[in-house]
């Protein structure tokens, strides 16, 4: 049994027009080279981390045949909300339509052949900045809300997700063999320094933190490594060159 991660899968198979070609040449029929790499990698008895940005679908319906794919596929998935799951609303109706191979995890823990996975998205932090990391190829989006306004409302976010984050990591299994991390933000700045989110993985435990969210980075940058107990992947699957990447 191994476990693997992948995440930020941007499926859309149940919405009209909305194909990931657009960010770049890499993401040419992204779905079939994550499927192909996926079958080649991932056995029936794994276990799969998915942090968060699923699918495009802005409904449950429309999220559906994207979730149908991913249940197919081999191994136990377990996932998280990422800032673009507009389908993932309540629980209940998420849950209604996952296949039995598929799990989320929002306020709890799941456990897994004696692991223990907790996480929530997340949120920006003005503790740290990936900007040098990544190329941006996009125009800037301005926003219509004054500078200080969007900073006051980024703040609230984060502050509830920090709490969201503690509440799943409480719920660890403390006699689990191994306790693992998932956030759609990242948790920690690129040089590991100490962060709210990081001082929470610390405080409960955690061996292995994985996260997406980051997009059109430079060329060999690198941003996983090990700080203070504690081992961070990014996972996004066009860093990953759309291949699932083993952590245990």
């Amino acid at each position: 049994m191994s476990i693997w991660a992948i995440g930020d899968l941007h499926l859309s198979f149940g919405v009209a027009g909305k194909n990931m070609d657009v960010f770049g040449p890499e993401w040419a029929s992204h779905a079939d080279k994550i499927r192909t790499h996926w079958i080649e990698k991932i056995a029936e008895d794994d276990l799969v981390l998915v942090p968060g940005d699923i699918s495009w679908g802005s409904t449950t319906e429309e999220a559906a045949p994207d979730l149908e794919w991913l249940g197919a596929l081999p191994g136990t998935k377990v996932m998280i909300k990422g800032n673009h799951d507009y389908w993932w609303h309540s629980i209940s109706k998420v849950q209604k339509i996952l296949p039995p191979s598929c799990h989320v995890i929002q306020n709890n823990a799941f456990d897994w052949n004696g692991f223990s996975i907790g996480g929530a998205r997340f949120w920006d932090s003005d503790e740290y900045s990936f900007n040098e990391q990544i190329a941006f190829f996009e125009r800037e989006i301005v926003s219509a809300k004054p500078h200080h306004e969007e900073a006051e409302v980024n703040q609230k976010i984060f502050a509830r997700e920090l709490l969201r984050l503690e509440s799943s990591l409480k719920a660890l299994n403390p006699k689990a063999k191994k306790r693992i991390a998932m956030t759609h933000y990242p948790p920690i700045g690129p040089d590991l320094k100490p962060s709210k989110a990081a001082d929470l993985l610390e405080k409960y435990g955690v061996e292995i933190c994985v996260y997406g969210h980051l997009h059109s980075l430079k060329p060999d940058v690198k941003l996983s490594g090990e700080a203070r107990g504690v081992s961070y992947h990014l996972t996004a699957c066009d860093y990953l060159d759309f291949s699932p990447l083993k952590i245990f």
